[in-house]
């Protein structure tokens, strides 16, 4: 058995393509637009997990609700520095839900509500403002 994908779907294609490569750092591997079903599948992956990858699904002229997405649960993804990648996410409009207050861990969310955890890679970075003080921001 070999792990695919795992499919979210998103309202705003535009959108959910800038958080998760300008943002996250993900790359598009393909893409598939299908005229007749009204779709377009966008599969990404992580640079260092290229087999691992998240497929955006977006339905064409939909205005169906997806909800707030915590039935899924979470996409986990590990960054190189958990700080920078927060600053970075914070400068583009991300709301940083749970900060990274332990140098460890932080959530944010997608332009879909899809919950993402961040985890930094080795060992947590010491505390650090602003991230030691901030408080949790809605949920995820």
């Amino acid at each position: 058995m070999r792990y695919l994908h795992t499919m979210v779907r998103v309202r705003d294609l535009d959108a959910s393509l800038r958080f998760y490569c300008e943002g996250l750092g993900l790359r598009e591997v393909r893409r598939q637009d299908n005229e007749q079903g009204r779709f377009t599948l966008v599969f990404l992956a992580a640079p260092d997990s290229p087999d691992a990858e998240l497929e955006l699904t977006w339905n064409w002229g939909s205005d169906e609700d997806y909800g707030s997405a915590r039935n899924f649960g979470h996409l986990a993804f590990r960054v190189d520095d958990i700080y920078a990648k927060c600053a970075h996410l914070q400068a583009m409009g991300v709301t940083i839900n749970r900060p990274p207050r332990d140098g460890h861990m932080a959530f944010v969310r997608s332009p879909d509500l899809v919950s993402i955890e961040l985890l930094q890679a080795g060992d947590p970075l010491p505390p650090a403002e602003p991230w030691a003080s901030m408080p949790n921001t809605g949920s995820w």
